[in-house]
Order: C-alpha cells, then sequence, then structure tokens
C-alpha cells in the first residue's frame, strides 16, 4: 500500500498514528478509516507510562514485564513497545468551569453491595500489570460467565492501582469492555471521566466508544486535540460535527477537503450520509457497499447511526464484538438484529430477558397470518402452551434447529425461563440435560437443584454432571466413583473438565484428584507464571484480579481449547475470595458447551 494512501488522525497534541490504511479510493479498492485501536484489536498502542506514585503497604505487586511473560507463557504473545506519546495531554473541545471537575480518584457505576466489587479490588499496586493484562487479553473469550464476570468487575467503583494513571486506569478497563462487545458497558465507564483530563489513551478509547454505541456526536468533543490535522478522515469527521452542529456551509465544504484529499468509498458514503441527517447541506448520500469485504467499527458506527442497511454476508463475516454493537442498535430493525443478538448473548454481553424481549418485538410486529413457525412464535408456546408436553416440544424445535454451537448455546439461553417452568418428573427426565443447561446459562440454579432426584434416579450422565458442578449443594453424588464412571463413559476433554470443574468447586479431594488427574492424563499441579500470579492475588483477597487472571487462562477461541489445570486454578481461586456463585456457573457452562 502506498504511503499516499494512508491517512493519520491526530487524537492528541503529538498524534496517533492510524493501525490501519485509511480512505478507501475507489470502491473496487476499500479500506479502512480508522485510527489506532478503532479496528484491529491486534493493533492496541503500548501502555502508557507509569504514574511515579508509589504503592501504599502491602505485598509487591508484579511488574509489568511478569504480565507479559504470563501471557507469553499461555499463549505466545509478545509484548508491546513503549508509548512514544508519554504523558502529554489533549487540548480541549470545551471546557469545564474550574473546581467542577469530577474527582478520578474512584471511577465506575458499580457501587459494592449493587454488583460492585471492592474498589480496592485489583490490589493497591501493580497498576501496570494489571493494565498490561488489560491490554494484552484477547477478546472476547470463550465462556459467557467469565465475561460476565469481568464486566462487573471492570465495571465496579474502582480505584487506580499504584503505578497506573486514573484516567488511563479507566481507559483500559473501557477499551477491554469494548473488545468484549460491551460497547454500552465502556461507553457509560468513558462518559464517568470529564474530556477536561482526557489522555492521549483515553481519547483513543473514547472515540472507539462513540462509534460502537452508533453515537457519531460522541467524536465531536475529541475534535479539539486533532484540529490542526488536515487528513482526510479528520476533516471528514470534523465535517459531520459542523453538520451536527447546524453548520451546513461549513460542513460541505470540509467533505469537499476531505474528497480532495482522497476520500472516496463507502467510508466517504457513510460520513456525507451522517452530514446529510444533521443540517441543510443538501447532500442527499446514497450508500453502495459494492465491493466492500469487511465490516469495521467506522462503517458500523456510522451505518447505526443513520438506519444503512448493511448487506447480511458483510454481517455474517463480521467479528463477535462488532455483532455485538450491531445487536444493541435501536435504529436497526429487530429482525436485522437477531442472529447478532443470539451472539451477543453467547458472549455475556445480552442477557436472556434480553434476548426474549428482542423476540417479542418482532412477535408484535409480525402479521399474524405470518407468524408461523418463526423463533418467536415457538418462543411462545415454550412459555405459554396449555401442555407441558407442548411446552418442551417447542424448546425441543428451537434448541436442534441451530447447527453453529454458539447460536444453539444462544437458544439455550433465550429458553431458560421457559425451561425453569418444567416441573421435574420421571415424564420429563429425558429432557432433563437440556433442560438443565438452559437454566443454568442464565443462572437459574436454585431452579435446576429441584431435578437432582429425578437426575438420581435416570442416570443420564450430561444431566448428573451439570448438577454436580452447577448448584449450590450438588444432591447428586459426587463421590470419586461416580466422577469416574462419567470419565469412562463420556471421556475426552468432557471427562477432563469435570474432574477439573469439580476439584476446583472443592467437590472432590485432593486425593482423589491426583488418580482421577493421572486417568485422564492431566497434571492440576504443574506451576506456571499465570498460576503463581493468580495465587498472589487470592492471597490478597483482591477479586478483581483473580477475575482478571481467570479470564487470561481462557483466552481461546472455544471452550474445547480451555486448558483443564486453566479451569481448575481459576475455580479455585474464585471460590477463594468469595466468588463461589460465578466459579459454580462458569463450571456448569463448561460442560455444558463441550
Amino acid at each position: 500500500m502506498k504511503s499516499s494512501n494512508r491517512a493519520f488522525l491526530l487524537l492528541g497534541a503529538a498524534g496517533l498514528a492510524l493501525a490501519i490504511p485509511a480512505l478507501a479510493q475507489n470502491s473496487d479498492a476499500p479500506e479502512s478509516l480508522l485510527p489506532e485501536g478503532f479496528g484491529d484489536p491486534g493493533t492496541l498502542p503500548p501502555p502508557e507510562k507509569a504514574s511515579p506514585r508509589a504503592a501504599p503497604g502491602g505485598p509487591t505487586a508484579p511488574a509489568a514485564d511478569r504480565a507479559d511473560e504470563i501471557v507469553q507463557d499461555l499463549n505466545g504473545s509478545t509484548a508491546v513497545e513503549e508509548d512514544p506519546l508519554g504523558g502529554q495531554r489533549p487540548t480541549n473541545y470545551f471546557s469545564i468551569p474550574p473546581g467542577a471537575t469530577r474527582s478520578t480518584d474512584l471511577v465506575g457505576i458499580l457501587e459494592p453491595g449493587n454488583f460492585g466489587l471492592r474498589s480496592d479490588a485489583f490490589g493497591a499496586g501493580g497498576g501496570t500489570f494489571q493494565m498490561s493484562l488489560m491490554r494484552q487479553l484477547d477478546a472476547p473469550l470463550p465462556s459467557r460467565w467469565t465475561s460476565i464476570l469481568l464486566r462487573r468487575a471492570l465495571l465496579s467503583r474502582l480505584a487506580a492501582p499504584a503505578g497506573a494513571d486514573p484516567v488511563n486506569w479507566v481507559a483500559e478497563r473501557a477499551d477491554l469492555l469494548l473488545r468484549m462487545g460491551e460497547a454500552d458497558a465502556a461507553r457509560m465507564l468513558v462518559e464517568s471521566v470529564d474530556v477536561d483530563v482526557y489522555t492521549p489513551r483515553m481519547i483513543q478509547v473514547a472515540a472507539q466508544a462513540a462509534l460502537a454505541t452508533a453515537d457519531p456526536s460522541g467524536l465531536c468533543p475529541l475534535v479539539g486535540p486533532a484540529r490542526a490535522g488536515r487528513d482526510a478522515v479528520w476533516v471528514l469527521t470534523s465535517a459531520m460535527c459542523a453538520a451536527l452542529e447546524g453548520e451546513a456551509a461549513r460542513a460541505s465544504a470540509l467533505v469537499d477537503q476531505a474528497r480532495g484529499s482522497g476520500a472516496g468509498g463507502i467510508d466517504l458514503m457513510l460520513a456525507e450520509k451522517v452530514i446529510g441527517a444533521g443540517g441543510e447541506t443538501r447532500r442527499a448520500a446514497a450508500v453502495v457497499w459494492d465491493g466492500v469485504d469487511a465490516l469495521n467499527p467506522w462503517r458500523l458506527g456510522l451505518a447505526g447511526a443513520t438506519g444503512a442497511a448493511i448487506p447480511a454476508p458483510l454481517l455474517a463475516g463480521a467479528e463477535p464484538r462488532l455483532l455485538a454493537y450491531y445487536a444493541r442498535d435501536a435504529m436497526v430493525p429487530p429482525e436485522a438484529r437477531i442472529d447478532a443478538a443470539a451472539t451477543a448473548a453467547a458472549l455475556g454481553v445480552f442477557s436472556s430477558s434480553a434476548l426474549i424481549e428482542l423476540h417479542s418485538l418482532i412477535f408484535d410486529r409480525a402479521d399474524p397470518a405470518e407468524v408461523g413457525e418463526t423463533i418467536a412464535a415457538r418462543l411462545r408456546s415454550a412459555w405459554a402452551a396449555p401442555e407441558e408436553a407442548e411446552r418442551i416440544a417447542a424448546m425441543r424445535r428451537l434448541w436442534e434447529e441451530p447447527r453453529d454451537p454458539l447460536q444453539r448455546y444462544a437458544r439455550l439461553i433465550l429458553t431458560a425461563g421457559a425451561a425453569a417452568r418444567i416441573e421435574p418428573s420421571a415424564e420429563t427426565g429425558s429432557e432433563a440435560p437440556d433442560l438443565l443447561a438452559a437454566m443454568l446459562s442464565a443462572g437459574l440454579d436454585a431452579r435446576a437443584s429441584r431435578w437432582a432426584a429425578v437426575v438420581e434416579q435416570s442416570g443420564d450422565q450430561r444431566a448428573w454432571a451439570l448438577l454436580a458442578a452447577g448448584t449450590p449443594m450438588p444432591g447428586v453424588d459426587v463421590s470419586a466413583d461416580r466422577v469416574g464412571a462419567y470419565v469412562d463413559a463420556i471421556g475426552g476433554r468432557s471427562g477432563e473438565m469435570l474432574v477439573a470443574a469439580l476439584a476446583g468447586l472443592g467437590r472432590i479431594s485432593d486425593n482423589d484428584l491426583r488418580d482421577l488427574g493421572n486417568t485422564v492424563g492431566v497434571r492440576f499441579d504443574a506451576r506456571d507464571a499465570w498460576g503463581d500470579a493468580l495465587d498472589a492475588a487470592t492471597r490478597g483477597r483482591q477479586q478483581g484480579s483473580v477475575a482478571l487472571l481467570a479470564a487470561v487462562g481462557m483466552q481461546t477461541s472455544g471452550w474445547g481449547g480451555v486448558p483443564p489445570r486453566n479451569l481448575y486454578r481459576a475455580l479455585r481461586a474464585l471460590r477463594a475470595v468469595g466468588l463461589d456463585y460465578e466459579a459454580r456457573m462458569i463450571a456448569a457452562e463448561a460442560i455444558a458447551r463441550l
């Protein structure tokens, strides 16, 4: 790619280089319009330099290079280079009155006692270590429940650990949420910090959050730091903001300037669509996706903001995080979002209730004569059919329809509430595995516990394993002999993960773990840098650090790639810091999804 075809968006006083080639010259050569961090999570910028604050008394936290060692041990990734911008801060788009800036000492939206963790959940020191782990975490994760826990930790009202600039600490948390697909959560965190104290890193993440939530106006407070820039991409951003502020003539002039600088293709069309909606610019832009082979946050965000339809093939090939962004965009018709919503649910972004609400909207909008065998109609039957057998049959059709494992797991999440209404009995016992998997996918462990007697009587292996791992008190036999019988019958990775899950939950003894470990061929007592860091965080009762490190140990493309030893160590640590419920839900998910 020639350098003349690249553009650079200056998002700080010294500027932040684009990680991806800039504006497309024509529809035959579509390129990205995004600044560094907007699109490719593999081109994340390096960590900010550490704050000079000293850690208060307590255990010494691991240094940042320990995070590099941990990640290298687990997946072979390498450390990132130092930040060339250092601690430079931008000028402001607007001014906040003196004394009115909010404190950055504690930032987050979840308070302790209301799903939030304690303010010191990531420890008192080791900020560079924590931020390095966040940057290198390969999200989204294979585990819905690990993601739900990590979201809770990142959204808690936290103090920045020593060694971390308080604003950059918030920025790293928000950036990780974005990579997990959590657009709204990231935006709420970003907006908890006033613009006048934004660092270059926070500006970068704030821009990503604005696009992820399909809100181009969110880019406007960030225009000031790059106002001197003449690159086409930044000129286009300025043009959109001018149109949104009612400066039609200036917006038109800036678009012409951007076009003269090489702007073109789908990225310019979408920007013009925003401009045309913002004022009397007389620019009725048509959006033509011909030749575009990939979505990115810029294209998704601007299309969502203007209601521009995105071709189905582009959506089908989009990254999971982009689908999660798309699923929450109210400008898009519910029917167009339904597949993306399933992805969002499997990632942990959408709850079972959110999925049901979306299908309810589709049902309400549909012509009664055309509802027929739609997902919404079957879901209604799963909840409201007069006979229990009819409700189970409706769920069974929903579960068996998808071929993709992720979509099938989303159907379990969708039907969790309906499954919880089925009464345990010998007649319904054959349906117990999927009913239990559905309930536990949404955390309905108390309802699942009611099935213990029926499952013990039926002897169903999968249903037994779900109850053994997912319920507060198993209610079923979890002796070493019973676990060994499961391993003999099921074998493979499922057997290994059940042993790991029950040991991590403290439901089999250390002696039994050694014997069963030999049977399945896994050394559960092996040590590495990741496990040592997890043990240190556990000793310090750092729930946030434990949640983050648990996620680090699970960063694979699917549950089949999670090492059983990592599951065991993660669950054991979660239980030790008081996160027993989350540990059980992760364990049950591992069994349900393998």
